[in-house]
């Protein structure tokens, strides 16, 4: 009974908007509790801590240029390209890692994906259609908050699965405590 609520809320949400920016914010408060109790767990399991820093030890230098070459490349092997530079993020122990999370949430998340320093895939639990996210909200509202960054984005219909999904995104911390990555958590709405 409260999902078919939480669902239609949110469907109205996306149909009507005007008065989307109420009801959207109706997805926020699961959407943290689920991340945390579910994925706040796990994200600073060594697998995952030791693969941001092995790539922000490689990525560090990058020039913007650089960065944007990547990301062409990447976007090139989405659209049908070879696929070494997504086999070899994909086959990571990271992705894998990550893909196993994916599965366990019996339908919850629908997608996780963890960047470096630069915004960069470090690994996923599926492909992302970019390589580089450090321009986007989900990046810039986690990693570039700091420490304790955490972002909802707003409620969306996927159109491939036809789902309502959310994305969390949250600062990676390192032993010290310090910033090195984030990890962005698309959450289907529709299984919460």
């Amino acid at each position: 009974m409260m999902k078919n609520k939480l669902t239609a809320m949110l469907m109205a949400a996306v149909m009507m908007a005007p008065w989307a920016a109420q009801a959207e914010e109706a997805h926020v408060a699961p959407v943290t509790d689920y991340v945390k109790a579910n994925v706040a767990t796990w994200i600073n399991d060594p697998v995952i801590i030791e693969a941001i820093k092995a790539q922000n030890a490689k990525t560090a230098g990058l020039s913007d240029a650089d960065i944007d070459g990547l990301d062409k490349t990447w976007r090139a092997e989405v659209d049908g390209g070879d696929r070494k530079m997504i086999d070899e993020v994909l086959n990571n122990a990271a992705s894998k890692f990550l893909h196993e999370k994916q599965e366990a949430s019996e339908g919850v998340i629908a997608e996780i994906f963890v960047m470096d320093a630069k915004g960069l895939n470090v690994g996923q639990s599926d492909v992302t259609s970019d390589y580089w996210q450090g321009d986007e909200d989900k990046f810039q509202k986690s990693f570039g908050a700091g420490k304790d960054g955490f972002f909802v984005d707003e409620a969306e219909k996927d159109e491939s699965t036809q789902a309502l999904q959310s994305q969390a995104s949250m600062t990676i911390v390192d032993e010290s405590g310090a910033p090195i990555g984030a990890v962005t958590i698309g959450i289907n709405l529709d299984a919460l």
